[in-house]
């Protein structure tokens, strides 16, 4: 088990920031390739964005521009910086750690053994 512990999330109007950090418990985050996942009420999971030692970063073509994903491996932590957020933003974000990570069709997802945290809510209003 790698527990990982999100903060960062809240309520925001359209054109606002946030960010949202990522703590990684008991394990090296740079062992893993490690995520950003979100899931909108009523709507499947999504990859966001990643970030692996040989992959580099990913984003979705949603948030191309407006997020970016980073980590401080002294720190043992992952962000998602978030700008000009819109209401369709509005999700559940989750971080997650696997043994891999990929993008195949414009889908962002893990692969392997993974690990997730408990999610942090973002919420923007019109």
């Amino acid at each position: 088990q790698v527990p990982l512990v999100e903060s960062g999330g809240g309520s925001v109007q359209a054109g606002g920031s946030l960010r949202l950090s990522c703590v990684v418990f008991g394990y090296s985050s740079s062992t893993y390739c490690m995520g950003w996942f979100r899931q909108a009420p009523g709507k499947e999971r999504e990859g966001v964005s990643t970030i692996g030692t040989y992959t580099g970063t990913r984003h979705a073509d949603s948030v191309k521009g407006r997020f970016t994903i980073s980590r401080d491996s002294a720190a043992n932590t992952l962000y998602l910086q978030m700008n000009s957020l819109k209401p369709e933003d509005t999700a559940m974000y989750y971080c997650a750690a696997g043994e891999g990570c990929a993008r195949a069709l414009g889908v962002i997802y893990l692969y392997g053994k993974d690990y997730w945290g408990k999610g942090t809510l973002v919420t923007i209003s019109s």
